[in-house]
Parts: C-alpha cells; structure tokens; sequence
C-alpha cells in the first residue's frame, strides 16, 4: 500500500464517537470529493462509533446526506495506526492467521473530526505520540476550545469581550438563585460544555424550563453551560494560519466575515436548521460596516492566538444592534460540509476549496 511516487499520501480521517458522527462524515465526503487527485494519495480512514478504525472506499457520494438520512460508519478493513514513528503509517489487518497485514504509508492526517475524541485534543495526541504531522490545532488548543467554560476564560484574559454565562458541573442543582438568575437574561440557551453542531442545545425562555434542558444536554456531557441570550446578529470569520516551509513564522490571516440568517420554522441555528431543513440563508460576505468588519477579524485573530491555535479555525460572533462585538466561541475543526461557512468564507476571500485543503495540508507537513 505505498503511495504512487511524488504523491503525498493523506489519511483523512472521520466519523468517531461522539455525537456529530454524521456530520464528521458529511465533512470528509466534501473533502474526499474536492482534493486535488493529481497531487495526493487518499485514505480514507473512519471511525465507527463503537471506536473501530475501518478502511472504506474512497467514495465521497457514499458520505454524503441522501434526504434526511445521515451517513454513518459502520463497515470496512480494520487498521490501526502503526505506533512505530520510524514507520508512519496505518497497519492493516487482513483476516489470514497472523491478522496482520501490510504496512499503510501515511505522510500527514487529516482528522475531520468534530466532538469528542476528535476535537478535543485526544486524537491529537495519539498522533503526536505515533510522530505523525496532522492538520489543525495540537493538544492543548483543541481541549481548550472543546471545553467552552475554558475557552471563555481564555478569551477574557485576553480581553476579549463574551456573553454572561453560568456553569452547571456533575450533581450540580438545576435550582438557581436570585443573584445567578439576574445574571443571565432571558431568552437563554442551555448546552453541553463540550460538544457542538448545535447537539444538546435547548432554548429556554422561563426558568421552570431548566430542568428539562439541563437533563437533556447532560445527556451529552456531564458539564453544561447555561448562556444569556444576546440579540444580534450572527457572524463568523475563519483563520488560516500558515508555516510555508520548516522553520518559518506562522502567517495569520483572517477571512471575510459571513453572516447567518434563520429562516421558516426555526427560532434559532439548531441542528435541523443547519443540516436538514434549508432553514438558513447565508451572506458572504457580511453585509457590515468597514469597521466592524476590521474588529471581527481582528478579534477572530487575537481569539485563535489567545488558545495557541494552529491551522485553522471558525469563530464565531454576535453582532449587536449598536455594533458590540462579542466571541460566541472558537472552533479549532469548523465544518467542511458543501454548507459549511468555513470553506465559503474563504472562498469569498479568493481560495478556493480545493486550494485551501492544499494550504491545509501542506502547512501541518512544514509545521
């Protein structure tokens, strides 16, 4: 299984354990369907959600959502990674007695990975250990952007402005009182402290609701977020951060800002509305003022220094009537489905698709 000579070969890798299996796999179809073929060698390497490691097809159509169907792993070639750093790559397991068969060439992964073990620094570290290079943020980076309670510390020691939020460890009571009620106004929204794809998220607008929206994003994680609603408008910029050979700076550059628009039937930029429904228009780019423009990309920027970010990474914003500008939170593996705003955003700031996987790719090989 070597690659064919003056090829990179890439293991893209996806699906996983968490919650946003389907749509880890959605990301990796639109991947698998637009890297340039002339230039790499594909894997393509998904995570069942029991935690196998399967060989699959190289078929992006099979990844893709067929009606309100969500694609899934669940079949091929089991592999492994070989963890020998001398000998970087995948070891297949071929069924004959020994269980082992050859030896998988891997130059670089790319782990599309939403959620946890996948973006949460875990996977991260695996390949760290193993020596291979990755795309993306490292260890620590992805752990603290996963954990929203630690990225919004981050962000404020940075002197970032956020929302007023309230966190709800394991056994906590759902029973607030007066002083942390006065702190979060209502509309508010209830999430799991490390998850996304708008899973476990539950919009409440009477305090009797907490329970009820608790218990359902604890059903995702043990910690739990409960946000002040903010009425704005919602925006997001990408970060593109670039080493072009060993030993080079990094090249930070933020993309033009995009907004989002919820249409019919949905109150809020739910999983439905994102995935399922065509509930949501989208601007790019964002019809906004110069200078807020300027700000959101420089808070953007300054947001993905303040969690040491690497590669790549979405922030994303509220925009308020008056022009406040406040960090939601930042994602260290955006989207790379055909909707996703992170490959549009930079689309709209003149790199293509395929282009910006390519950046991608070669940056985590230089880094």
């Amino acid at each position: 299984m070597s690659g064919r000579p003056g090829k990179t070969r890439v293991a893209v890798v996806f699906g996983g354990r968490s919650p946003e299996h389907a749509i880890s796999c959605v990301s990796a179809g639109s991947i698998l369907g637009a890297i340039d073929r002339e230039v790499y060698d594909v894997l393509a390497v998904g995570i069942a959600r029991d935690g196998r490691w399967l060989l699959l097809p190289d078929d992006p159509v099979a990844l893709q959502i067929h009606g309100r169907e969500l694609p899934e792993v669940t079949t091929g070639q089991s592999v492994a990674l070989n963890n020998d750093p001398a000998q970087r790559g995948l070891r297949v397991f071929d069924g004959a007695a020994s269980g082992i068969g050859q030896l998988a060439q891997v130059d670089v992964v790319f782990p599309v990975l939403h959620g946890e073990q996948g973006e949460d620094g875990t996977i991260q570290g695996l390949l760290e250990m193993v020596g291979l290079p990755y795309v993306g943020a490292g260890v620590f980076a992805s752990a603290a952007a996963m954990d929203k309670e630690f990225a919004k510390k981050l962000l404020v020691a940075e002197g970032l402005p956020g929302g007023e939020y309230l966190v709800l460890r394991r056994g906590d009571s759902t029973e607030l009182d007066a002083h942390q009620q006065a702190r979060i106004s209502l509309p508010a929204f209830v999430k799991p402290a490390r998850a996304g794809s708008s899973i476990g998220i539950t919009k409440i607008s009477d305090w009797s609701e907490l329970p009820e929206a608790v218990a359902t994003a604890r059903g995702v994680d043990s910690k739990v977020l409960i946000e002040a609603g903010i009425s704005g408008r919602e925006i997001e910029c990408g970060i593109l951060a670039e080493v072009r050979a060993p030993g080079e700076p990094v090249e930070i550059r933020a993309s033009v800002p995009a907004e989002i628009k919820v249409l019919h039937g949905h109150e809020w930029y739910d999983f439905e509305a994102k995935y399922l429904d065509d509930a949501c228009e989208f601007d790019v780019p964002a019809d906004l003022p110069e200078e807020i423009t300027a700000q959101v990309q420089d808070y953007a920027v300054r947001a993905f220094r303040a969690l040491d970010g690497r590669g790549l990474a979405r922030v994303d914003f509220f925009v308020t009537e008056s022009g406040e500008v406040i960090i939601n939170e930042v994602n260290t593996m955006p989207g790379f489905t055909p909707i996703s705003m992170y490959p549009r955003m930079w689309a709209a700031s003149g790199v293509s698709y395929p282009e910006l996987i390519d950046r991608l790719i070669r940056s985590a090989i230089a880094d």
